[in-house]
């Protein structure tokens, strides 16, 4: 038996070169001095090596038309009192509720504090910071630019593996169709450049089976996909033959700038190889992608088990998603496999088919994804949180499900229902809908249960770890306030298998 691999990438932005070398930034302000001083301080800024383009709009309903012919705005700074005394405010719901762009980070700067009270603001509408004008020095204002930019980098970031992760999934169908190896490897390929979001001219793949047991360095190329790459040819080009002949030595894969070299070998002594190479610079997250899904899909073949392997494809996608908030968060990425597995057994325990319960374990990893708007000092902050700095804290429920609510494939469908409830609390106090009892649907009372059961037994910048019976004694007194009532004796009543758990994963 021969095995295949595959890879998977998405574009770092769209096909446009010019959208790749700038972040657009919105000014909203009816003064002209306002915009002249913006751009006088962050003349040289620099962030992640992309200077800032600045789109200027003296009137909201400017900014709005603005907004209908560029869709790559990363920031926007608006100012309350224009044509009215709230008119940023109501450009502000325009943009949320309107246009539905949750993507874009939006500050509101003000001259008139007393226009806009920042608590009733950050309450009542979805803005990212508050600033006065006159408090906005050229550091602070800076600071502020790093921060949003970086949120609204990682949102990008999460939404284009969320993008990935739909693609494969709707290929799937397309795989359990292949009859051979050789029908696998060629419909993999085939959607490589689809899932990564480029054209073929700009990546190339080739995928090859070797048996070290007849010929060592004797390579069968089972497919090939990009511009100029003949189908029935089958030859491996010079270069790709070397480097497949390097990992074979090596036994390793092999990374550089711009290419990617996977080595898997297989129980029946067959090594499948497959080279990627992509015009730009491929990336962390990238090579991540690239390794976890060639390996699997090459075990899957080797086994006759794909379908069991693209459902590990999507658990490891929404843990590498939740890792993502989690390491930015600077907390332990094996959280979110505890909070996976612990979701599974009180599933399960519950009474749910485990059909259901492997749904909730493959969502519940995305249950903090909408961390990734929060500011960082806000995110990171070991001590107690102000009560405007909690407002925007909250808003991470609201913010996760606003990233995951229009996917229609069912596990990304199930992890916003997870955001959006799992700090609803039984006894209705919850955020953000003060959801109560079973208005709460199951998948968010699990979650919350397992999450906070993890959270407390986790050391985090805020808190060290708790002890055990503190935290069995904290669940106890919580069952029907925080947490459900049936759920809490389930898991109190079975906490050896969920210790078992926790010591399987540690942080």
């Amino acid at each position: 038996m021969s095995g295949f691999l595959f890879s998977d990438e998405v574009p770092e932005s769209p096909t446009n070169n010019i959208v790749d070398t700038y972040w657009d930034i919105l000014v909203v302000d009816d003064e002209e001095d306002i915009h002249q001083v913006t751009k006088l301080v962050l003349s040289g800024f620099k962030f992640e090596d992309k200077a800032l383009r600045f789109h200027h709009a003296y009137s909201a309903q400017e900014a709005k038309e603005i907004l209908a012919s560029q869709q790559n705005i990363s920031v926007g700074l608006i100012d309350v009192v224009m044509e009215s005394n709230h008119a940023g405010l109501d450009l502000i719901r325009y943009i949320r509720n309107d246009l539905e762009n949750f993507d874009i980070r939006l500050v509101l700067r003000t001259g008139q504090p007393g226009e806009a009270p920042e608590e009733s603001v950050i309450r009542d509408y979805d803005i990212n910071d508050y600033k006065n004008k006159t408090e906005l020095t050229a550091v602070k204002l800076k600071t502020l630019l790093y921060s949003a930019l970086r949120a609204h980098r990682d949102i990008q970031t999460i939404e284009k593996h969320k993008m990935g992760l739909e693609r494969i999934i709707d290929a799937s169908s397309n795989f359990l169709q292949c009859s051979n190896i050789q029908d696998f490897a060629s419909t993999i390929l085939s959607h490589v450049s689809a899932v990564m979001g480029l054209s073929d001219s700009e990546i190339y793949c080739a995928a090859a089976v070797n048996h070290q047991a007849n010929a060592p360095t004797k390579f069968k190329l089972l497919a090939a996909s990009g511009e100029g790459v003949e189908p029935h040819n089958g030859s491996i080009p010079d270069n790709v033959q070397k480097l497949f002949v390097k990992i074979h030595n090596n036994k390793t894969s092999l990374k550089t700038r711009n290419e990617y070299i996977g080595y898997f070998p297989s129980q029946e002594g067959n090594e499948t190889m497959i080279y990627v190479s992509k015009e730009s610079d491929l990336h962390t997250m990238d090579f991540q992608l690239l390794e976890f899904f060639a390996n699997n899909i090459a075990l899957a073949y080797d086994n006759l088990k794909l379908r069991e392997t693209v459902k590990d494809s999507q658990k490891e996608l929404s843990y590498i998603l939740g890792e993502a908030v989690e390491k930015r968060s600077k907390e332990t990425g094996s959280h979110v496999k505890r909070v996976a597995h612990y979701s599974m057994l009180l599933g399960q325990l519950y009474g749910l088919s485990h059909y259901h319960a492997e749904i909730i374990k493959l969502a519940s990893p995305l249950h903090d994804i909408g961390k990734i708007s929060i500011p960082d000092h806000i995110l990171n902050k070991p001590g107690k949180l102000t009560d405007e700095e909690w407002l925007i804290m909250q808003t991470h429920a609201q913010q996760g499900y606003e990233i995951l609510k229009n996917s229609t494939n069912e596990i990304l469908q199930c992890g916003a229902l997870i955001a959006h409830q799992h700090h609803e609390k039984w006894d209705g106090s919850g955020y953000p809908q003060g959801l109560k009892g079973e208005q709460i649907n199951i998948v968010g009372r699990i979650t919350a249960l397992a999450d906070v059961f993890d959270a407390l037994g986790s050391e985090r910048c805020y808190k060290p770890a708790w002890p055990l019976d503190k935290i069995i004694e904290l669940v106890n007194n919580e069952k029907g306030k925080q947490f459900d009532p049936k759920l809490v004796d389930l898991f109190l009543n079975n906490l050896e298998q969920f210790i078992e758990i926790r010591d399987r994963y540690p942080d």
